[in-house]
């Protein structure tokens, strides 16, 4: 949507869709991690809550960034993105894989499975929107 002098608000900045595709994900985390715990071991289940709990952290932080540039947009600001402040985001992710793969508090490759949920809930949702077919809905 935009705002009436056709700049987009910050709404604009993630879709409603993101909505569905967040629900998608917390289901999928949560079935992902009891089956990996009933399946395999409790480690392994809880890897994947973490990494679903990172990715949500991820998620919501990356939202909060860009809709603070958008909002300086809007204002007339040029927006400031300073390299290193985008790059933190990336740089705590990274570090935080690297300290869980460094301690073996958990193990990794069902943590780093958790904090791709986003990824696995978008297709989730686009087979979904596929098999139930066009609903006049563009979000």
């Amino acid at each position: 949507m935009n705002g009436g002098n056709g700049h987009k608000t910050s709404a604009d900045v993630m879709p409603p869709s993101h909505g569905r595709i967040l629900v998608i994900m917390a289901i999928l985390g949560l079935v992902a991690g009891i089956a990996a715990a009933g399946l395999h071991s409790l480690p392994y289940g809880l890897a994947i809550l973490c990494g679903t709990a990172v990715a949500f952290v991820n998620y919501y932080w990356l939202k909060t960034s860009l809709r603070k540039i958008f909002a300086d947009a809007r204002e007339g600001e040029r927006p400031r993105v300073s390299a290193l402040r985008y790059a933190t985001r990336y740089l705590v992710l990274g570090s935080l894989i690297a300290l869980v793969y460094a301690t073996g508090l958990l193990p990794i490759v069902p943590f780093i499975l958790g904090i791709a949920g986003f990824g696995f809930a978008t297709v989730v949702d686009g087979i979904i929107r596929i098999l139930t077919g066009p609903s006049g809905n563009t979000e």
